[in-house]
């Protein structure tokens, strides 16, 4: 996925379309609702920020490189995983 990304971005970006890609990590939705506690206590603790992602963590990160905030950048995999 990452080298898709950056070939993507590279062929596409001359004709002003931008290419990136994000990387989450372990993020509090359906997915891990069968998890213990502890399992997601012992998940936590594996990130710096010591808690699992929250999905608007993701979405923050997906609307500024959808705005014109982001409109440098292409052809990079954002990690949005709490320093894990």
């Amino acid at each position: 996925m990452v080298g898709l990304t950056k070939a993507l971005g590279k062929e596409l970006g001359p004709v002003g379309v931008r290419v990136n890609a994000v990387v989450a990590g372990l993020v509090e939705t359906n997915m891990i609702s069968s998890y213990s506690n502890e399992q997601r206590e012992r998940l936590a603790a594996m990130t710096s920020l010591r808690r699992l992602g929250k999905p608007e963590d993701i979405a923050g990160v997906v609307l500024f490189l959808a705005s014109d905030l982001a409109r440098y950048v292409t052809a990079t995999t954002v990690r949005v995983d709490g320093g894990m």
